[in-house]
């Protein structure tokens, strides 16, 4: 019922703000929709009660924006209901050789499903349980097993100048995170000046391997010198090449990499910790290969079940993740994981919740893509849904929330709109790439109202349009039933302000 009056008010063909209700909110978004900043842009911005799904404003409701990372709101969705809150992730090794004491004569496999969590420690702990059964020599090959997924890396239209980037990795259904904001298939690089001018700055990386290659073509100068280092991966390669300049006493610069080939990079991490354990395997490592029917299991790690992992995808905006779930719903709705039969699986959701999938384009499940279109509307009927799933109290937890200092309770809105009635109210997830913003969630009003609100902003040339998001929050979080003034529009102060890209994809910038 909910939604077919939502849907039905978003037919209506009226002027923007025309129907939204009284006590002057229409006028107010207005107004701040009107700043010079959005001239020749486009907005999208539907506003509604959640228990009733009664409208109070739209503007543009039905046409389709590029949203941005307000794509993952459709891929956890339906990552909740198809896989469900307490599916994890394996990684297995097993193998189909016969035992002679401490040598196993045959082959050993790693397979993995798709784990965007697994650590080095986790493949370390893999080995660690393949020593500890006794094994010593491996007379065959380390075979890494990544057919759970299709061979696809890469996303439908991601822009080639991302490729090093950590936030564009590949994806394979064997990968390593280097840390635990679990940003898998990437490494950390950390560059530090050498002792004196002249000398060669001293890079290390995190997890310590043999996978990548460093090229180092920088140089330390003199303190108070330039501080211009670059750390980018070769297009093709495992290559990093650091160049530019870094001074004397000075903090240098730590980024993170994507790799090429993240199966390979699983299988060095893995092999390395069987090494490390004292268990020698003598064949060579082989990509791609499936694991055998009869082969036994040596050793196993589940990851933690979805309903935590949305918190580290969604509070920073975590791309990797969300093509990792696109991938298994498609195995998981058809045997198939690939990026359309996971996208048919995320329509099929949305379709199945009231929302026409025939006016929507998702190529990917993150918003990297600039060929994603929604509408607002769309997403305040998605918005308007999940409240009735069984699974929505953890689904709305691992929203970011509005000026709440903790990384992993505020994300991506951490530092906005602090010192407002919306701060530690609103929640909703962020979008951002060049020329595209959005922010869609949820938020209580003056008298305790909850509202759901979905703002997409396209076409702008301002560097930032989120001062103007965060006054029609603002705006929401002081209004009542009967009154409404227009909050003050803030100044790109922070680095939550640049819009670029998620303040959380520019590490390690602290957003």
């Amino acid at each position: 019922m909910v939604l077919g009056m939502l849907a039905a008010g978003l037919g209506w063909s009226a002027p923007a703000g025309a129907d939204a209700g009284a006590g002057g909110l229409p006028e107010a978004i207005d107004t701040i929709l009107g700043d010079s900043r959005m001239e020749g842009g486009a907005a999208g911005v539907v506003i509604a009660e959640a228990a009733g799904g009664d409208v109070l404003y739209r503007r543009a409701p039905t046409t389709r924006l590029m949203p941005a990372s307000n794509t993952k709101l459709t891929t956890s969705a339906a990552a909740m209901e198809i896989l469900g809150p307490d599916h994890t992730f394996t990684t297995d090794v097993l193998t189909t050789g016969r035992r002679d004491g401490s040598v196993l004569g045959g082959d050993l496999y790693l397979r993995g499903t798709g784990d965007p969590t697994a650590l080095a420690e986790d493949y370390d702990a893999l080995a660690a349980r393949v020593a500890a059964a006794g094994i010593k020599r491996v007379d065959g090959r380390l075979m890494a097993d990544d057919t759970h997924f299709d061979g696809n890396r890469l996303g439908r239209a991601w822009a080639a100048d991302d490729e090093s980037a950590y936030y564009s990795a590949q994806i394979s259904a064997l990968s390593v995170a280097p840390d635990t904001d679990y940003d898998t298939g990437s490494v950390i690089v950390r560059v530090a000046p050498g002792a004196a001018a002249g000398a060669a700055p001293v890079v290390t990386l995190t997890p310590r391997t043999g996978y990548v290659d460093v090229d180092v073509r920088a140089t330390t100068v003199a303190a108070g010198g330039a501080d211009d280092l670059v750390v980018e991966r070769e297009h093709g390669t495992n290559t990093i090449v650091v160049s530019g300049t870094t001074p004397v006493g000075g903090s240098g610069i730590q980024e993170w990499v994507s790799v090429w080939e993240p199966t390979g990079y699983a299988a060095a991490v893995f092999r390395d910790a069987l090494t490390a354990h004292g268990v020698k395997v003598t064949g060579r490592t082989q990509l791609g290969r499936a694991t055998p029917a009869a082969a036994r299991p040596l050793a196993s790690h589940a990851s933690m079940p979805l309903k935590r992992l949305l918190v580290p995808f969604m509070k920073l905006s975590n791309n990797m993740h969300a093509e990792v779930l696109v991938k298994a719903m498609g195995r998981e709705v058809s045997g198939e994981g690939t990026w359309s039969a996971g996208l048919t699986a995320v329509t099929g959701y949305l379709k199945g919740i009231g929302i026409d999938t025939g006016k929507l384009r998702q190529v990917d499940g993150s918003g990297l893509s600039r060929m994603n279109n929604l509408t607002a509307g769309q997403f305040a009927e998605l918005l308007l849904a999940v409240r009735a799933e069984p699974w929505y109290a953890d689904w709305h937890a691992s929203l970011p929330v509005a000026c709440d200092p903790d990384r992993l309770v505020g994300g991506t809105l951490r530092t906005r709109m602090c010192g407002t009635p919306a701060a530690r109210n609103a929640v909703g997830k962020t979008g951002s790439l060049t020329g595209a913003s959005g922010l869609s969630g949820y938020v209580k009003d003056a008298d305790g109202r909850e509202l759901v609100y979905s703002i997409v902003l396209n076409n702008y040339l301002a560097p930032s349009v989120k001062p103007l998001e965060d006054a029609i929050v603002v705006t929401l979080a002081g209004s009542t039933a009967e009154e409404t003034t227009p909050a003050k529009i803030p100044g790109a102060r922070t680095a939550g302000h640049d819009t670029d890209l998620e303040c959380s994809w520019r590490k390690p910038v602290k957003c």
